[in-house]
C-alpha cells in the first residue's frame, strides 16, 4: 500500500479511524469522508503524523452526489484511487415495534445505499484503469442477523447481496477490479455511546469484544489480497458457521440472551443525544468505552493472513504422515 491512493468512508471514528491510520503507516495517500468535521480533522492529524497524506472530505455518504464530487476531488488533489474502504454506518438499537420507518430508511441510507454510492464512484474510475479494489467492511451480522439491531443487520444482508452480484459481473467482464468483503466482531466503538436507542440501560458490543485495530489490520490485509472475503476474529468464524449448521439453534439462543448481552446494567438518560440524522460535535477517536474488556489482536486473524503457509503445512504433514504409512506398509509385505 505505499504511496498508494485510498479513500475511507466512516473515518472520523471507530473502526474508519483506525483503517485510515492503518493505511497512513505505509505513506498512503488518504481521502476522508464523514459527516462530522472534528473526528475527521482529528483523523487527518493522526494519519500525517504516521506519515500520510490526509484529504478532509465532510459529506454524508447517503448522498451519491457529494460522495461523486468527493471521489473526483481525490482523484484531481491525490491520484488515480488504488484502494476504496466503505465504512460509514448508523444504527438504532431497539426492538422492531419500537422502530419508526424513518429510522429504518436512514439506517439503509447510510449502511447500505451510502456503501452502494461509494462502490459506483469507485468503479467509475476503476473499471477504465482496470486496476483497483474496493473493500466492504461487513459483519459478523450480514450472515446471522440478531434482535434489536434489524434495520442494521437488514442493510448488512443487502450489502452482501450487492457484493456478491458485483463480484459477479466483474469475474463476467474478465476485470482486474477486485471486491472484497471484511466481515467483523463485535469491537469497541464509540457507537454504542452516541447510536439511537429505546434501551433503557446503555448499549454494549455483544461479548467477546476487540479493539477497532484488529478490525483494521483485517481491512488492510483484505486490500492487499485478491481474496473473496475475510472474517476476523473467532466470534465471526462461530457465528457465521453455527448459523449455517444450526439457524434454528442460533434463533433460540438469541431469543434468551439477545437483549441482555447487547446492554450493560449502566441506566440511560431519555434525552441523550444520537448521530443517526446529524453528527455529534466533537473528536470521538477510534476506541469506545470498554477497551478495559476488549482484545487488542486476534489469533483467528493472526492465522487468516498466514493460510498459504498454514494450509502448506498441513499439506506436507500429511505428505509425511502418508510416507511413513506407506514405508511402514512396504516393510510389513517385505516381511
Amino acid at each position: 500500500m505505499t504511496e498508494r491512493t485510498v479513500v475511507v468512508t466512516g473515518a472520523s471514528a471507530g473502526v474508519g479511524r483506525a483503517v485510515a491510520r492503518r493505511f497512513a503507516a505505509d505513506g498512503a495517500r488518504i481521502g476522508l469522508i464523514a459527516r462530522g468535521r472534528d473526528g475527521l480533522e482529528g483523523a487527518a492529524e493522526e494519519v500525517r503524523t504516521a506519515g500520510g497524506e490526509a484529504l478532509v472530505l465532510p459529506l454524508d455518504v447517503a448522498d451519491a452526489e457529494a460522495v461523486e464530487r468527493a471521489t473526483q476531488r481525490v482523484e484531481d488533489e491525490l491520484g488515480p484511487i488504488d484502494v476504496w474502504v466503505n465504512d460509514a454506518m448508523v444504527t438504532v438499537l431497539a426492538p422492531v415495534h419500537e422502530l419508526s420507518a424513518e429510522d429504518v430508511r436512514r439506517v439503509t441510507e447510510v449502511t447500505y445505499l451510502g456503501a452502494v454510492n461509494g462502490t459506483l464512484a469507485a468503479l467509475a474510475r476503476m473499471r477504465p484503469r482496470d486496476h483497483g479494489t474496493i473493500v466492504q467492511v461487513g459483519s459478523a451480522l450480514a450472515y446471522r442477523a440478531i434482535p434489536l439491531q434489524a434495520a442494521y443487520c437488514g442493510a448488512k444482508h443487502a450489502l452482501r447481496g450487492f457484493t456478491d452480484a458485483l463480484r459477479c459481473e466483474l469475474l463476467h467482464d474478465g476485470s482486474r477490479v477486485h471486491v472484497t468483503s471484511v466481515h467483523l466482531p463485535a469491537l469497541d466503538t464509540p457507537q454504542f455511546s452516541w447510536c439511537k436507542t429505546t434501551l433503557s440501560n446503555h448499549p454494549q458490543p455483544v461479548p467477546p469484544i476487540f479493539e477497532p485495530e484488529v478490525a483494521a489490520e483485517g481491512v488492510h490485509f483484505a486490500a492487499g489480497r485478491r481474496r473473496r472475503e475475510v472474517w476476523v476474529g473467532g466470534p465471526t468464524v462461530w457465528t457465521i458457521l453455527g448459523n449455517r449448521l444450526a439457524p434454528w439453534f442460533a434463533d433460540r439462543y438469541l431469543a434468551r440472551n439477545g437483549y441482555r448481552s447487547q446492554q450493560t446494567d449502566q441506566p440511560i438518560l431519555p434525552d441523550r443525544p444520537d448521530n443517526l440524522h446529524r453528527p455529534l460535535p466533537g473528536d470521538h477517536g477510534a476506541r469506545g468505552i470498554f477497551s478495559a474488556c476488549a482484545h487488542d489482536r486476534s489469533l483467528q486473524l493472526r492465522l487468516t493472513k498466514r493460510r498459504g503457509w498454514l494450509l502448506g503445512g498441513i499439506a506436507l504433514a500429511g505428505g509425511m504422515l502418508a510416507a511413513g504409512l506407506l514405508g511402514q506398509s512396504l516393510r510389513r509385505s517385505s516381511d
